[in-house]
């Protein structure tokens, strides 16, 4: 099978299957050739991956039952599925409504602004979010220069009196990454919040 239509069908399950079956699954190892490496035999464990939205016209690939979305919506959902695993199994279901109608809108639409301000620009999505108590839930990159656009982060904070929130934010090159552009606040509880990914 030809790399480049593997790497697009592999992205394609990837979005469609909201993250479920990644490129790292085993299902993807029946296609490989013999000669190839196996990632799932490398034992790097550092890799990163990230998803690059390509413009080249996909008209031929859609069909009235399978549409094909377009760029801002592909870096939109790979940007939704990013979040909710970074809130993992025991935060995800507690937040999710708050977070669909409150938090997401935001970030769509600054996602939105980035997308029409920067034209000339090849962005993609970084695959990693951090977990224990870090802040990163996915990066904006500018895929040409190699440089981080815009950082969506959440960070927990703890206020006296009332409890737990999380605290939505965005930082942007345009200042260096310094200033906190908020999103948001979405309350957990006085209990200590479970660490992220978990």
């Amino acid at each position: 099978m030809k790399q480049w239509l593997q790497r697009f069908m592999i992205a394609s399950v990837a979005v469609l299957t909201l993250g479920a079956i990644t490129s790292n699954h085993e299902i993807w190892s029946n296609f490989q050739s013999k000669d190839e490496p196996n990632e799932m035999d490398s034992t790097t464990g550092d890799s990163h991956y990230s998803i690059e939205l390509d413009d080249s016209p996909t008209e031929f690939l859609s069909t009235p039952d399978y549409p094909i979305h377009s760029e801002e919506d592909q870096l939109l959902d790979h940007a939704r599925s990013l979040s909710y695993e970074k809130f993992g199994q025991r935060i995800g279901p507690v937040i999710q409504d708050e977070f669909d109608s409150e938090i997401f809108p935001r970030i769509e639409a600054v996602i939105q602004t980035t997308i029409h301000n920067a034209a000339e620009r090849r962005l993609a999505i970084t695959e990693q979010p951090s977990g224990d108590y870090a802040e990163k839930i996915f990066h904006v990159h500018d895929k040409m220069a190699g440089q981080d656009v815009i950082r969506f982060h959440v960070r927990t904070e703890k206020r006296p009196l009332d409890g737990y929130f999380y605290n939505f934010h965005y930082h942007t090159a345009d200042d260096g990454f310094t200033a906190h552009h908020t999103l948001g606040d979405i309350y957990w509880s006085k209990n200590t919040p479970p660490k992220w990914l978990s």
